[in-house]
């Protein structure tokens, strides 16, 4: 019903994460779906949880963590085991090797060991040298040292320049 589907949008607009306040383009389709603009895909994808959690991250790593916009994608398709799987954002340094990869969540959905058993069966595929997991509200950012196979949590998600320094020292 419309008055739902308003008060659904209200809602999730009015979330308050734990990042900082992006303007977000958002429209509804055809069939009164709400939208959101996504510009690392350059299309209206569904406004999910998730995907509100999405812009808002992709919004602070490009915007406050100089992450650059040609090195930055959203859903990169992987095969894993014979299947094809989705990673929700994946960042490369300028030779084309991946060095961060990122799970979202909704707000909603507690981070468990189960997401992030899912964000490094990606990474198996991929082995980039941080992984991050967020669901708006907690981040966690691990940096993986594959020379000593141990990884370390960080406290914060590193600005790009600082990322590319210590995934070169992998």
């Amino acid at each position: 019903t419309e008055i739902s589907m308003v008060l659904y949008a209200t809602s999730l607009l009015m979330l308050h994460l734990n990042l900082p306040k992006c303007t977000l383009k958002v429209s509804r389709d055809s069939a009164d779906r709400l939208k959101v603009f996504d510009t690392l895909r350059k299309k209206y994808v569904a406004l999910t949880p998730e995907e509100y959690v999405r812009q808002h991250f992709v919004n602070y790593l490009i915007n406050d963590l100089h992450y650059p916009v040609g090195l930055t994608a959203n859903e990169v398709t992987i095969k894993l085991n014979d299947t094809t799987k989705r990673c929700d954002t994946v960042v490369w340094d300028k030779t084309g090797r991946p060095v961060m990869i990122v799970e979202y969540k909704a707000p909603a959905i507690a981070i468990t060991q189960e997401v992030f058993d899912q964000i490094v069966r990606y990474n198996m595929v991929l082995h980039a040298d941080y992984i991050v997991v967020s669901n708006g509200l907690q981040h966690f950012c691990c940096r993986l040292d594959y020379t000593n196979n141990t990884y370390q949590f960080i406290p914060q998600i590193p600005d790009y320049n600082a990322l590319i320094i210590g995934a070169s020292e992998n």
